[in-house]
């Protein structure tokens, strides 16, 4: 028994190492163009290390190039994924926005005009007491100096911007925060308190001065904004982003990128910058301290 199943074993192994011969012959003149040498078993081989390589391909196309995306089925989940990560940091964004809103108003309004801190601390932990009330009282010698500065300037706008105190302002050195085309010019006549940059795609946005972030978050009109306080009633504005890089309360270089230009708003037509500089609660033209 155990004589004819090692008998049926050799005569199998034999039928595959036995050797054909594939020839290919002119039909009409019956010369012999090409032959090949092949056995079964060379055949099965050759055939599985085929079948293994494309296999192989194929599991490197789909994981490791776009080429998956083309795939039925498979492009549609790699979409719906990104559009749904995209959507939560929006609704996030407006959330915030929404909950926030006139606390946040009324703290950059405060800001801007040089009449108190930023207040964050006091939101962050839900305080909703009017930040107005915190104020320090003015000495008599300051009321008179600012009553005489704002009734100077109050129907110039121009003029306020012309007449800032250039003396205290010289002595920063501004870096430019992209450098790139200037399309729209800084004209407080058209409440158009900055200036509009354009760069290629993906630049990065970086702070003009050393400060700390008062604001980073989105406005509908002008899409994902951050502002920088740099101290002595100075902030800089940075509006239209497409990512912001830091957060309120981080403190930053200058020199440090702190969003990526974009195209974010409902006021932005193309991936733009705008930028603006506010000095003491008036608009300062940021061509007349730095070169874009």
């Amino acid at each position: 028994m155990q004589q004819n199943q090692d008998s049926k074993r050799a005569s199998i192994v034999r039928k595959l190492r036995h050797k054909y011969r594939l020839v290919v012959m002119n039909d009409e003149t019956f010369e012999e163009k090409y032959s090949l040498k092949l056995s079964q078993l060379s055949l099965f081989t050759a055939f599985g290390l085929l079948t293994i390589g494309l296999i192989l391909l194929t599991t490197v196309l789909i994981a490791f190039t776009p080429l998956r995306e083309y795939i039925p089925g498979y492009s549609g989940d790699v979409k719906t994924r990104r559009n749904l990560i995209q959507l939560a940091a929006k609704l996030d964004s407006l959330e915030q926005s929404s909950r926030r809103k006139d606390e946040l108003i009324e703290n950059i309004r405060l800001v801007i005009d040089g009449k108190a801190g930023t207040g964050r601390d006091s939101l962050k932990r839900g305080n909703k007491t009017d930040v107005t009330a915190t104020k320090l009282a003015p000495s008599a010698e300051e009321t008179r100096f600012r009553n005489e500065i704002e009734e100077q300037d109050k129907y110039n706008l121009n003029e306020s911007t012309k007449n800032l105190a250039f003396s205290e302002i010289s002595s920063y050195y501004f870096f430019t925060p992209m450098k790139g085309k200037v399309t729209t010019r800084f004209n407080p006549s058209e409440q158009h308190y900055g200036v509009d940059v354009v760069a290629p795609k993906n630049e990065a946005v970086k702070s003009t001065l050393d400060g700390t972030v008062v604001f980073a978050g989105w406005t509908s009109e002008t899409g994902h904004v951050i502002q920088i306080m740099h101290g002595n009633n100075l902030l800089s504005i940075y509006k239209h982003n497409a990512v912001l890089l830091k957060k309120e309360g981080q403190k930053v270089n200058a020199g440090e990128p702190i969003a990526i230009t974009g195209n974010s708003g409902e006021l932005s037509t193309s991936p733009h910058l705008h930028f603006e500089i506010w000095f003491d609660g008036k608009p300062i033209n940021p061509q007349d301290h730095m070169v874009f």
